[in-house]
């Protein structure tokens, strides 16, 4: 549904998106993730039409964003960053003016879906410029796919709304992906790891990390972790008996405890459980960390 191959933008000596290429496949929610700067908006303002690219191709639907612009466009629907309102219209107005605007073919009926999708039935005769920002939220998504496009493109759809609202607002977009391609952009990495099948790590313009949230923890952290706690002991000697152990990687302070990193396809608990009491200590707890895509986005970008 996207295919996307050495898309790069230029502004004078500035190169915000630098030859990037990726792919979504049909029914696919494909997480944008990177730090304010890394190139997600520009990515996909180019996608949608907004901004030519400098150099690279990319396809919606098969058709080529430079030579089949319109059709492209057609097939794509786009939250932006800052939703587009006209505060006195209403609800139902505003949603009727996008499907007449992108021909809708039934325009009552595709409305009516679009408002009940994102649960703004009951507000539909309200005018605009009484809705709360996270509403307001929910109203564009629902001018984004009132015409039924098979890709639609979200720039940071749940930023400066409540925790509750931003609960409704993933839930809308995960029930998007069982019949779009969905491409959702955020800074937020615990967002992307609920609501993305697959997502794309950008910084300073370019994809330096993709994979399911899963995989990449494999890929870019193939040890395991574990949280050991253990009493009777100082920290040094203790640190210093869980640094001895065949298989550690590296030990932290972490609380109580430590954190220990483990080589992958390692298995160190018998040998602290031996080791604990072998010298004369009390193992209290040791249990497996799972490393957050956070805590590896916060690590390869630091490393970039």
């Amino acid at each position: 549904m996207i295919e996307v191959s050495n898309l790069t933008k230029r502004y004078g000596n500035h190169l915000a998106v630098d030859h990037i290429s990726f792919k979504a496949k049909p029914g696919e929610v494909v997480g944008l993730l990177g730090p304010n700067g890394a190139g997600k908006t520009t990515t996909m303002r180019m996608l949608t039409g907004f901004t030519p690219p400098s150099e690279g191709k990319a396809s919606i639907a098969g058709h080529d964003i430079a030579n089949d612009s319109i059709e492209a466009r057609r097939c794509v629907g786009y939250l932006p960053e800052r939703v587009p309102v006209y505060p006195d219209m209403t609800v139902r107005g505003y949603v009727t003016f996008w499907a007449k605007l992108r021909g809708a073919r039934n325009v009552r009926a595709s409305v009516n879906a679009a408002l009940e999708h994102v649960q703004l039935t009951d507000r539909q005769h309200v005018l605009i410029r009484h809705l709360s920002k996270g509403l307001r939220q929910r109203l564009g998504l629902a001018q984004a796919l009132v015409h039924n496009p098979p890709v639609i493109i979200l720039d940071e759809p749940t930023i400066g709304i409540d925790p509750q609202q931003v609960i409704e607002v993933r839930e809308s977009v995960r029930a998007l992906g069982k019949d779009h391609t969905v491409l959702f952009s955020t800074h937020i990495l615990t967002e992307a790891e609920q609501v993305c099948d697959r997502v794309l790590i950008m910084d300073r313009g370019k994809i330096i990390a993709q994979g399911n949230p899963a995989d990449l923890r494999k890929k870019l952290q193939p040890g395991t972790a574990l949280y050991i706690e253990i009493g009777g002991a100082a920290a040094k000697k203790a640190s210093d008996l869980l640094k001895a152990i065949p298989g550690v990687e590296s030990v932290q302070s972490e609380g109580n405890g430590f954190i220990v990193h483990v080589k992958p396809e390692q298995d160190i608990r018998a040998a602290v459980s031996e080791r604990v009491v072998k010298a004369g200590y009390t193992l209290l707890e040791m249990r497996a960390v799972k490393s957050s895509l956070e805590s590896i986005f916060l690590e390869i970008v630091g490393s970039e």
